[in-house]
C-alpha cells in the first residue's frame, strides 16, 4: 500500500469515527450521588409497599404503556443529556411529589440514553428529597422481566 493510499484510509477512517460518535446520545451514568440505584424487583417490592413510582417520560408515552400504578409526572428537558445538566433550562413539577421529603420516591424512564429519571432524582435530592430510588433499567427492563403494566 502507497503512503497516499494509507492517509486516505486513514482520513476516512477518522471521519467516519468522528461522525459516527456524536450521532449516539451518551448513556446515563451508572449511578448518582445521594440516590440508590434500584432494579425491577426491588421498584416492584417498593410499589407493592405504597412508594410512589414516578413515570418522567412524556404524557404520551405513560398513557400508551407504563408500570402498573406508576404516577406520571413528566420531566420537560431542554438541557444537555449530561451528568453536569443545567436543571434551570428544564421543567419538573415537583408539587407533584410526595410532600413529606422524608418519604422514599422512584423515577423512572425508558433507561438508557433516556435522562429524564436520571435529571428528576438530581433535581429531587437538590430539593431536599433524602430517599430518591432511581430505577436506570426504567420501562425497558420492566417489560423485559413481564411485569404488570397499565
Amino acid at each position: 500500500m502507497n503512503k497516499r493510499t494509507w492517509i486516505q484510509l486513514a482520513a476516512a477512517a477518522a471521519f467516519a469515527l468522528g461522525t459516527a460518535l456524536p450521532a449516539t446520545a451518551a448513556e446515563t451514568p451508572a449511578t448518582l450521588a445521594g440516590v440508590k440505584v434500584v432494579g425491577a424487583e426491588e421498584v416492584k417490592k417498593l410499589l407493592d409497599a405504597g412508594v410512589p413510582v414516578i413515570d418522567t417520560r412524556v404524557a404520551a408515552e405513560y398513557a400508551e404503556k407504563t408500570i402498573k400504578g406508576a404516577r406520571s409526572v413528566p420531566y420537560k428537558e431542554k438541557s444537555a443529556k449530561a451528568a453536569d445538566f443545567d436543571a434551570t433550562q428544564d421543567a419538573f413539577d415537583l408539587s407533584k411529589l410526595p410532600a413529606d421529603k422524608g418519604a422514599p420516591v422512584v423515577f423512572f424512564c425508558n433507561a438508557g440514553e433516556c435522562w429524564k429519571s436520571y435529571k428528576a432524582s438530581a433535581v429531587a435530592v437538590k430539593a431536599g428529597y433524602s430517599k430518591v430510588q432511581w430505577f436506570r433499567g426504567g420501562f425497558p427492563e420492566w417489560s423485559s422481566k413481564g411485569l404488570p403494566t397499565q
